[in-house]
């Protein structure tokens, strides 16, 4: 009897232990549920941010380009004949008038002396007949030779004057023709290989070039544009300052020391591409840049006063707009909408949607939403002293 009392005590104490500890349980789990709240509501996440400004940011185009010689100029004949001589070094940097090539001038000068015998016996010619002239007007004067012989004298020496003319204008030709057989340099530049030796036949204007010289020092680069960015950029363009153009290596380092201008832009467009040539203007003393090069050239247009937001802290939405989270002076996140005008190396060229020291979150955004306190944490400004690309 008295074992069964103390098994039934033994169990109700450990009905009433169990119970007690279910209900600290309860009261702990509760206060802790309560507390959670609290405790979220006190610790701010800390994010990333950065304090914009509005500042000036220089600019610049890339572009595909090629180099084109600034003058060439093909060697041809004017006169036909056996070249005797060259006298040039083949890749030699040759002056504006210099000679190249002798052709055979003897049959030339043979031609022009001719042409000199005949200008002088016109001219004797002439001279007879003016003396007949002269007498026959005192003659006619005195009635002793009738009216139809003068004028046959003054038509006689009308024609020998017309002779002397066509005679004169003979000469000019074959010394013309004789100074063909000299093929001076029409530019000055470099030449490049000759087509002919010494001994080589050519005739007057023919299709085969004897060599050709181009010229290197200044040179063009001819860039490539798409018409559609071509009207964005037409102001720049239309500037009365000539914007700068300088030549990059495809890691975008400079490639050329010297800055060339931008000299104009074609007047249509390219049909089959869509594209507008432009044209600079190098210096090329060392003649570093030879024709037919690619390259990459930058145009560095006028710099504008804009606010840069890193590509980063730029959000895109469903809307395909962009926007970014600001953060206010209570640390409260919300989202702007912002109006990129175009993209850069760093981010989003901003002109309108933010103020000048605008505070705006730059990484972060898992951890966060719109509306929720925020502990900002500065990075370093989005800026730079770089130029910006120009999408």
């Amino acid at each position: 009897m008295q074992t069964q009392q103390a098994s039934q005590k033994y169990l109700l104490k450990a009905a009433l232990l169990i119970s007690i500890a279910a209900i600290a349980y309860w009261a702990y789990d509760a206060f802790r549920s309560d507390a959670a709240p609290e405790a979220s509501a006190s610790a701010a996440t800390e994010v990333e941010a950065v304090t914009l400004h509005r500042e000036e940011v220089p600019l610049y185009k890339e572009l595909p380009s090629r180099t084109t010689a600034y003058k060439v100029a093909d060697i041809r004949p004017q006169a036909s004949g056996i070249i005797t001589e060259r006298l040039f070094e083949e890749g030699a940097t040759v002056t504006q008038g210099q000679l190249l090539y002798q052709i055979d001038p003897a049959p030339y000068k043979a031609d022009f002396d001719r042409t000199i015998a005949d200008l002088n016996r016109a001219k004797t010619n002439a001279k007879l007949a003016e003396a007949k002239a002269v007498r026959y007007t005192s003659l006619v004067k005195s009635k002793t030779i009738s009216q139809q012989a003068y004028e046959d004298v003054v038509a006689a020496r009308d024609q020998a004057v017309a002779d002397v003319a066509v005679a004169q204008a003979a000469v000019s030709a074959a010394e013309v023709s004789l100074n063909y057989t000299q093929v001076n340099a029409p530019i000055s530049g470099r030449i490049g290989k000759s087509s002919i030796t010494a001994g080589a036949l050519v005739t007057a204007n023919q299709t085969t070039a004897l060599a050709t010289i181009t010229q290197l020092d200044p040179i063009y680069v001819d860039l490539i544009m798409p018409s559609r960015d071509l009207i964005r950029l037409r102001p720049q363009f239309d500037n009365a300052q000539k914007l700068k153009v300088s030549l990059d290596n495809e890691e975008g380092q400079p490639a050329y020391t010297q800055e060339g201008e931008l000299q104009f832009s074609e007047v249509t467009v390219d049909q089959t591409t869509g594209t507008v040539l432009l044209r600079a203007l190098f210096p090329n003393p060392d003649r570093t840049l030879l024709p037919g090069m690619f390259i990459r050239a930058r145009i560095h247009l006028q710099p504008v006063q804009a606010i840069v937001v890193p590509q980063a802290a730029a959000q895109r939405g469903s809307d395909g707009n962009l926007s970014v989270w600001v953060i206010d002076a209570d640390g409260k996140v919300q989202a702007q909408p912002i109006e990129a005008q175009q993209a850069t190396n760093n981010g989003w060229l901003v002109q309108n949607g933010l103020e000048d020291g605008t505070m705006i979150m730059t990484k972060g955004f898992q951890k966060t939403r719109p509306g929720a306190t925020v502990k900002p944490v500065m990075a370093s400004s989005p800026s730079s002293p770089k130029t910006d690309k120009a999408e």
